[in-house]
């Protein structure tokens, strides 16, 4: 028995061991990464490029409610971590494990943000240790306010709109500011998953994302128990009156 529990305890460290080992590795590659990445562009060149675009939208010119909504459902914890957040990271981090694939990623805007200015798509261990040295400089460079303007240009809607400003016109027809809380709610939802939930693809899948960010903005206080039933009502009656 004392031989079998010895050989167990040896088992659990060489584990314990690879483990810090492989995370060692990947972090020293991902910070490669970073590095060169920043070298090849810095992030002040990068943002300022972004900034310079027609279509960046300051936060000013941003509904609130849309902006509430967005961080309720991608990150709401946004406002108190540095640029990761080791609770999702943790919760991903064990669906992973169990699903043995990398479906979940647990990223901040902070981090959807550094792999859209930097990185591709590709989902790896190396690519997403590069994405978090990004979003420390983000954290450590820029406001809060500041990120989120940047997020916001910087995420896909579907259908060819890469920013909040195309996807307001090409969806709705509209400047943002002038989006209703509807509207602006159900913006919020696609970026999730562009091609799911397009509203010219398929509005009835966006609008069921949109009733899970109205839950997400009432369970994290943005909204009272009532008002989300207030916001789809309003959107009855404009179809009722066309």
């Amino acid at each position: 028995m004392r031989i079998l529990k010895k050989l167990l305890v040896r088992i659990i460290l060489l584990i314990v061991a690879a483990g810090i080992l492989c995370g060692s590795v990947v972090a020293v590659l991902g910070y490669l990464m970073y590095r060169d990445a920043l070298k090849e562009q810095s992030l002040e060149d990068k943002v300022a490029e972004v900034q310079a675009d027609p279509s960046y939208t300051p936060l000013a010119d941003l509904p609130e409610i849309y902006l509430d909504a967005v961080v309720a459902v991608e990150d709401h914890r946004f406002e108190q971590h540095c640029g990761i957040d080791i609770i999702a990271i943790a919760r991903a981090a064990w669906n992973n494990i169990k699903s043995l694939s990398l479906r979940e990623g647990g990223s901040t805007i902070t981090q959807q943000l550094a792999k859209t200015l930097y990185f591709t798509q590709e989902r790896s261990f190396i690519r997403k240790a590069a994405e978090v040295f990004v979003a420390f400089r983000l954290e450590q460079t820029y406001s809060k306010d500041e990120i989120l303007e940047l997020y916001v240009y910087s995420i896909y809607f579907g259908d060819g709109y890469y920013c909040v400003r195309d996807a307001s016109a090409g969806y709705i027809g509209k400047e943002p500011a002038d989006m209703t809380d509807d509207e602006a709610t159900l913006l919020a939802g696609i970026p999730n998953a562009p091609s799911v939930y397009s509203l010219t693809a398929n509005p009835d899948l966006a609008a069921q994302r949109q009733q899970y960010v109205l839950q997400q903005m009432v369970k994290y206080g943005y909204l009272g128990e009532e008002e989300p039933a207030a916001i789809l009502q309003n959107r009855s009656c404009r179809r009722r009156s066309r």
